[in-house]
């Protein structure tokens, strides 16, 4: 009866061997097109759709050119079929997919940001401020003496 439970056991696993849930994850954007990071990752230009191993929370930054950057996290939740002790039965379902869907609206930048005025008065603020730290002064270099 042992040696039966084992060569059933042993045909389950051999029938199932390399099956592994395909999960993919899909990045949409209004406007279509912008570059995408995943985790700090380039992984494209929208629509775009790639596979993923980890379930969980991802740090999202879409980009493009005349909209506000959006830096925000998305969640990607396991199916319940995933979630243990589950996930131990249906490793041995063939075929199994678990897609998931993201999508982001990109801002255009307000007029009041776009000001070249303002940015410069912005630029002179920041440097003032890199220049008054205590560890970001300047650089100081000297220079070597000339034999005499």
């Amino acid at each position: 009866m042992e040696m039966k439970l084992a060569w059933l056991t042993f045909g389950l696993m051999s029938i199932c061997a390399g099956c592994e849930v395909q999960r993919s994850l899909t990045v949409q954007s209004n406007p279509p097109g912008a570059l995408v990071f995943l985790n700090d990752q380039e992984i494209g230009r929208t629509p775009v759709t790639r596979n993923f191993k980890w379930y969980g929370t991802y740090d999202v930054e879409v980009r493009a050119e005349g909209y506000e950057t959006l830096r925000t996290k998305a969640k990607v939740w396991a199916p319940w079929w995933q979630v243990p002790p589950i996930d131990l039965v249906a490793v041995f379902i063939p075929d199994l997919e678990d897609h998931h869907d993201l999508a982001f609206t990109l801002q255009q930048p307000s007029p009041r940001l776009l000001d070249p005025n303002r940015m410069m008065l912005r630029g002179e603020q920041l440097k003032s401020q890199l220049e008054s730290g205590d560890k970001t002064g300047m650089p100081t270099t000297k220079r070597a003496r000339k034999p005499e």
